[in-house]
Protein backbone atom coordinates (compact mmCIF):
# COMPACT_ATOMS: atom_id res chain seq x y z
CA UNK A 1 0.00 0.00 0.00
CA UNK A 2 1.12 3.52 -0.80
CA UNK A 3 -0.17 5.70 2.09
CA UNK A 4 0.93 8.91 0.33
CA UNK A 5 -1.43 8.16 -2.56
CA UNK A 6 -4.28 7.38 -0.16
CA UNK A 7 -3.80 10.63 1.74
CA UNK A 8 -3.41 12.71 -1.41
CA UNK A 9 -6.72 11.35 -2.67
CA UNK A 10 -8.71 11.88 0.54
CA UNK A 11 -7.22 15.33 1.05
CA UNK A 12 -8.44 16.33 -2.39
CA UNK A 13 -11.95 14.90 -1.99
CA UNK A 14 -12.86 14.99 1.71
CA UNK A 15 -10.34 16.74 3.96
CA UNK A 16 -9.16 20.12 2.90
CA UNK A 17 -7.15 20.76 5.05
CA UNK A 18 -6.36 17.54 6.92
CA UNK A 19 -5.26 17.64 10.56
CA UNK A 20 -2.66 15.40 12.17
CA UNK A 21 -5.46 13.86 14.24
CA UNK A 22 -7.30 12.89 11.05
CA UNK A 23 -4.11 11.39 9.63
CA UNK A 24 -3.50 9.42 12.84
CA UNK A 25 -7.09 8.16 12.88
CA UNK A 26 -6.91 7.09 9.25
CA UNK A 27 -3.62 5.31 9.90
CA UNK A 28 -5.17 3.36 12.80
CA UNK A 29 -8.05 2.33 10.54
CA UNK A 30 -5.71 1.40 7.68
CA UNK A 31 -3.83 -0.92 10.01
CA UNK A 32 -6.96 -2.42 11.62
CA UNK A 33 -8.63 -3.07 8.25
CA UNK A 34 -5.64 -4.19 6.17
CA UNK A 35 -6.96 -7.76 5.70
CA UNK A 36 -10.44 -6.63 4.63
CA UNK A 37 -11.77 -6.46 1.06
CA UNK A 38 -11.61 -3.05 -0.62
CA UNK A 39 -15.34 -2.28 -0.43
CA UNK A 40 -15.49 -3.23 3.25
CA UNK A 41 -12.58 -0.91 4.01
CA UNK A 42 -14.16 1.92 2.01
CA UNK A 43 -17.44 1.58 3.88
CA UNK A 44 -15.67 1.36 7.24
CA UNK A 45 -13.90 4.65 6.51
CA UNK A 46 -17.12 6.27 5.29
CA UNK A 47 -18.95 5.22 8.46
CA UNK A 48 -16.21 6.56 10.70
CA UNK A 49 -16.10 9.80 8.70
CA UNK A 50 -19.83 10.30 9.39
CA UNK A 51 -20.05 8.89 12.92
CA UNK A 52 -17.03 10.86 14.16
CA UNK A 53 -17.98 14.17 12.57
CA UNK A 54 -15.11 13.96 10.06
CA UNK A 55 -12.47 13.89 12.81
CA UNK A 56 -11.45 10.26 12.07
CA UNK A 57 -10.84 10.01 15.82
CA UNK A 58 -12.99 8.14 18.35
CA UNK A 59 -15.43 10.65 19.85
CA UNK A 60 -18.22 10.79 22.42
CA UNK A 61 -21.77 11.19 21.15
CA UNK A 62 -22.95 14.78 21.31
CA UNK A 63 -25.71 15.68 23.77
CA UNK A 64 -26.50 16.50 27.35
CA UNK A 65 -28.20 14.56 30.15
CA UNK A 66 -31.70 15.11 28.77
CA UNK A 67 -30.63 13.79 25.36
CA UNK A 68 -29.20 10.57 26.84
CA UNK A 69 -32.33 10.00 28.94
CA UNK A 70 -33.91 8.44 25.84
CA UNK A 71 -31.44 5.55 26.28
CA UNK A 72 -32.19 4.97 29.99
CA UNK A 73 -33.37 1.68 31.44
CA UNK A 74 -37.12 1.32 31.01
CA UNK A 75 -37.33 3.31 27.76
CA UNK A 76 -38.01 1.58 24.45
CA UNK A 77 -34.55 2.43 23.11
CA UNK A 78 -32.90 1.61 26.44
CA UNK A 79 -34.47 -1.85 26.51
CA UNK A 80 -33.31 -2.53 22.94
CA UNK A 81 -29.77 -1.45 23.91
CA UNK A 82 -29.69 -3.68 26.98
CA UNK A 83 -29.70 -0.80 29.47
CA UNK A 84 -30.93 -2.22 32.76
CA UNK A 85 -29.84 0.20 35.47
CA UNK A 86 -30.68 3.85 36.20
CA UNK A 87 -28.12 6.07 34.51
CA UNK A 88 -27.18 3.51 31.84
CA UNK A 89 -28.28 5.92 29.10
CA UNK A 90 -25.55 8.42 29.91
CA UNK A 91 -23.06 5.83 31.17
CA UNK A 92 -23.21 3.81 27.94
CA UNK A 93 -23.74 6.67 25.49
CA UNK A 94 -22.23 6.49 22.03
CA UNK A 95 -18.44 6.42 21.93
CA UNK A 96 -15.68 5.37 19.60
CA UNK A 97 -15.53 5.12 15.84
CA UNK A 98 -19.04 3.68 15.44
CA UNK A 99 -20.71 5.29 18.46
CA UNK A 100 -20.94 2.08 20.49
CA UNK A 101 -24.14 2.60 22.52
CA UNK A 102 -25.87 0.69 25.31
CA UNK A 103 -24.90 -1.76 28.03
CA UNK A 104 -25.57 -4.68 25.68
CA UNK A 105 -23.11 -3.43 23.05
CA UNK A 106 -20.50 -2.48 25.64
CA UNK A 107 -20.82 -5.96 27.18
CA UNK A 108 -20.34 -7.61 23.78
CA UNK A 109 -17.32 -5.40 23.05
CA UNK A 110 -15.86 -6.20 26.47
CA UNK A 111 -16.23 -9.94 25.91
CA UNK A 112 -14.74 -9.75 22.43
CA UNK A 113 -11.81 -7.47 23.27
CA UNK A 114 -11.04 -8.42 26.87
CA UNK A 115 -11.23 -4.74 27.91
CA UNK A 116 -13.25 -3.75 31.00
CA UNK A 117 -15.69 -1.63 29.08
CA UNK A 118 -18.46 -2.03 31.66
CA UNK A 119 -16.30 -0.74 34.50
CA UNK A 120 -14.67 1.88 32.26
CA UNK A 121 -16.85 2.78 29.24
CA UNK A 122 -14.34 5.51 28.29
CA UNK A 123 -12.10 2.74 26.94
CA UNK A 124 -14.28 2.87 23.80
CA UNK A 125 -12.38 6.09 23.01
CA UNK A 126 -9.00 4.34 22.79
CA UNK A 127 -8.00 4.56 19.12
CA UNK A 128 -6.86 0.98 18.70
CA UNK A 129 -9.71 -0.50 20.73
CA UNK A 130 -12.23 1.66 18.84
CA UNK A 131 -10.77 0.44 15.54
CA UNK A 132 -11.00 -3.20 16.68
CA UNK A 133 -14.62 -2.69 17.75
CA UNK A 134 -15.54 -1.01 14.46
CA UNK A 135 -13.88 -3.65 12.29
CA UNK A 136 -14.98 -6.72 14.23
CA UNK A 137 -18.44 -5.35 14.92
CA UNK A 138 -19.12 -4.46 11.29
CA UNK A 139 -17.74 -7.79 10.02
CA UNK A 140 -19.68 -9.89 12.53
CA UNK A 141 -22.88 -7.82 12.64
CA UNK A 142 -22.77 -6.89 16.33
CA UNK A 143 -24.78 -3.69 16.10
CA UNK A 144 -27.89 -4.59 14.08
CA UNK A 145 -27.39 -8.22 13.13
CA UNK A 146 -26.20 -7.12 9.68
CA UNK A 147 -22.57 -7.17 8.57
CA UNK A 148 -20.50 -6.33 5.52
CA UNK A 149 -21.28 -9.67 3.87
CA UNK A 150 -24.95 -8.69 3.69
CA UNK A 151 -24.31 -5.72 1.39
CA UNK A 152 -20.76 -5.86 0.06
CA UNK A 153 -19.78 -9.02 -1.81
CA UNK A 154 -18.05 -9.92 -5.06
CA UNK A 155 -21.51 -9.93 -6.67
CA UNK A 156 -22.79 -6.62 -5.30
CA UNK A 157 -21.67 -3.34 -3.80
CA UNK A 158 -24.61 -1.74 -2.04
CA UNK A 159 -23.09 1.12 -0.08
CA UNK A 160 -26.49 2.73 0.44
CA UNK A 161 -28.06 -0.21 2.27
CA UNK A 162 -24.80 -1.02 4.06
CA UNK A 163 -25.83 1.74 6.47
CA UNK A 164 -28.06 -0.91 8.04
CA UNK A 165 -24.90 -2.44 9.55
CA UNK A 166 -24.75 0.47 12.00
CA UNK A 167 -28.00 2.39 12.16
CA UNK A 168 -30.99 1.90 9.89
CA UNK A 169 -30.85 4.13 6.83
CA UNK A 170 -30.17 7.59 8.26
CA UNK A 171 -27.83 9.51 5.93
CA UNK A 172 -27.44 6.35 3.81
CA UNK A 173 -26.99 8.19 0.50
CA UNK A 174 -24.52 10.64 2.00
CA UNK A 175 -22.40 7.87 3.53
CA UNK A 176 -22.55 5.88 0.28
CA UNK A 177 -21.01 8.91 -1.44
CA UNK A 178 -18.24 9.04 1.15
CA UNK A 179 -17.60 5.33 0.58
CA UNK A 180 -17.08 6.03 -3.11
CA UNK A 181 -14.42 8.64 -2.28
CA UNK A 182 -12.68 6.29 0.14
CA UNK A 183 -12.84 3.43 -2.37
CA UNK A 184 -11.11 5.65 -4.95
CA UNK A 185 -8.44 6.61 -2.40
CA UNK A 186 -7.82 2.99 -1.44
CA UNK A 187 -7.58 1.97 -5.11
CA UNK A 188 -5.10 4.81 -5.73
CA UNK A 189 -2.92 3.47 -2.94
CA UNK A 190 -2.53 -0.06 -4.33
Amino acid sequence: MNPAAFFASVRASLFLPMTQGQVDGCNALLIASKAMPLTWRAYLFATVYRECDRTMRPITEYGGPSYFAKYDAGTTIGKRLGNTQPGDGARFKGRGYVQLTGRGNYTRAALETGADMIGNPELALDTHLAAQIAVQGMVEGWFTGKGFKDYLTDAKTDYRNARRIINGTDDAALIAGYAGHFESALKAST
